[in-house]
């Protein structure tokens, strides 16, 4: 039995014998060589230049970081309103209000052409009162006036004595009648100050649901569940034309990562490769008009970075709209883009950002192919490439041959 299977195998050939078209060399077998190996190059490059390309992949999830803060940073440059006319406030739906923030904010004092002038770089005026009461006796203990005192009982600079009429919720209208104020010479400085503009630089931090921003002028306060605002020193005819025109050089939304510089300059480089910037960066709104109001709507959303080596790091973007309108008209104007609207007659002056939460989280992954990937592919280029070089040159090696035959 295995003798005969023996002699039945031994004509077959094992490994088959070479075509004619391999063992000839010929002109067109040496070009599709060139070729197939060009074009296997070419591929290989192509899919390198894949493999280490960096995708970014957006997922959509609810957001569940509620109760947290964020902050917002911002720079805006007001030409025609003095710093002591600006107070940045914040409120929210939870009820929190800040008012006149100076902690984290600063107010740098323009001159009329705007630029900075030099040791201005302090909200109010400061610096020259702790001067003054630095002369005053120890146990000095000035008298605020009706206002609402503090809780040592006594307002020693002029300053106190404008935060206790706030506070009780009277306008601060004459400080020529005040002995603090007339002692730091406090109108005068007012004078000097009525033809300059004043740039807010700085972070407010807020709760994370919607609220709103403001930079008004003058300070606010609250009155039988209202929001009242000392418009008088704003609103007066002293000379000099204040209005809320204003640019906006920078306003973003930061998280606690943004803080951390490693971070915060990896989120910048994502921002910039995605093209996720600053809505309103260099936004520019003119007016002639002293009671004008300036809104801006913006759109939160929390966003998330999940970068190559697996950091996660935590930011917001955002979307916005802006309306604005003459508050002096009452009831009743037109808006820029030729709208009738009717409306209520309260209003303020001022720049207001109204800023809203949104429940979505977006992820943004970054992802790029592995380098299995990377051998199979490559593995199936040279594979593909050289088979159809083989069966093309048999093809034509075969066509030749017949033709010469003929």
């Amino acid at each position: 039995m295995a003798k005969g299977l023996l002699a039945n195998l031994k004509g077959v050939d094992a490994f088959g014998k070479t075509t004619d078209d391999v063992k000839i060399k010929t002109r067109t077998g040496a070009f599709l060589t060139l070729v197939s190996a060009a074009i296997i190059l070419s591929f290989t490059l192509m899919e390198f230049i894949d493999y280490r390309r960096i995708y970014t992949d957006t997922s959509l999830l609810v957001d569940r970081s509620r109760g947290e803060k964020l902050s917002m940073r911002m720079n805006v440059t007001f030409p025609r309103v003095p710093c002591y006319l600006v107070s940045v406030d914040v409120m929210d739906i939870s009820g929190e209000a800040q008012r006149d923030i100076s902690h984290s904010i600063r107010k740098m004092r323009l001159d009329s052409s705007g630029k900075e002038i030099r040791g201005s770089r302090s909200t109010q005026l400061k610096n020259e009162v702790e001067r003054y009461t630095d002369d005053l006796p120890s146990d000095y203990c000035g008298s605020c006036y009706g206002g609402l005192e503090p809780a040592s009982g006594c307002c020693n600079n002029c300053e106190e004595v404008r935060t206790a009429y706030v506070n009780k919720g009277w306008s601060f209208t004459n400080p020529d009648s005040i002995e603090q104020c007339k002692r730091e010479g406090w109108a005068t400085k007012l004078k000097e100050q009525a033809n300059e503009g004043c740039s807010v630089v700085g972070r407010v931090r807020v709760n994370k649901v919607a609220g709103n921003i403001h930079l008004s002028p003058g300070r606010s306060f609250q009155s039988s569940a209202r929001d009242i605002y000392e418009l008088v020193p704003y609103l007066r005819d002293d000379g000099n034309k204040h209005d809320y025109s204003h640019t906006i050089h920078e306003l973003t939304f930061e998280n606690d990562d943004d803080y951390n510089y490693r971070k915060a300059k990896v989120t910048k480089e994502m921002r910039q490769r995605l093209g996720l910037d600053d809505p309103l960066k260099d936004t520019s709104r003119t007016t002639t008009k002293s009671q004008y109001m300036y809104q801006y709507f913006l759109k939160v959303v929390s966003t998330h970075f999940r970068t190559i080596d697996g950091q996660v790091l935590k930011s917001h973007q955002y979307s916005a709209t802006h309306f604005e309108r003459d508050i002096a008209e009452g009831g009743r104007g037109d808006t820029p883009q030729g709208v009738y609207l009717q409306h209520g007659a309260s209003g303020v002056p001022g720049v207001f950002f109204n800023f809203e939460i949104s429940p979505i989280l977006v992820v943004l992954t970054d992802t790029r192919q592995s380098f299995a990937h990377f051998i199979t592919s490559t593995c199936a280029i040279i594979g593909g490439v050289l088979t159809v070089a083989s069966l093309f040159d048999s093809m034509l090696f075969a066509t030749t041959r017949a033709l010469k035959k003929h």
